[in-house]
């Protein structure tokens, strides 16, 4: 192969080289998009369950409104029995170092 060669096949090797990482890109994107496409479509057809549920009368709004406040409720008093109870174990924890150092 003459110099000349050698320089077109060294850029079309780039080229082409460049060409599949772009494909390679684009295929990845495309995956990453029908995944998106099917998580959205399933939560659109929980919505749609629950929205004919509404209207059947089965699921009444007013009630899990009022469900979903006690949950909030019971979360904040939860979280902050967790807190009080962390207290109480780091308390002990120091206890324990300061009776394991008094030996």
């Amino acid at each position: 192969m003459s110099r000349s060669e050698d320089r077109v096949s060294e850029e079309t090797g780039g080229a082409f080289d460049a060409v599949d990482a772009a494909v390679g890109r684009a295929v990845a994107r495309v995956r990453e998009l029908e995944a998106r496409a099917r998580a959205a479509d399933e939560r659109a057809a929980e919505v749609e369950a629950l929205l004919e549920k509404m209207a059947s009368g089965e699921e009444n709004p007013v009630q899990m409104k009022d469900e979903l406040d006690r949950l909030q409720r019971e979360n904040v008093d939860l979280r902050g029995r967790l807190d009080r109870g962390r207290e109480g174990v780091e308390r002990l924890l120091a206890r324990i170092r300061f009776l394991e150092e008094q030996r």
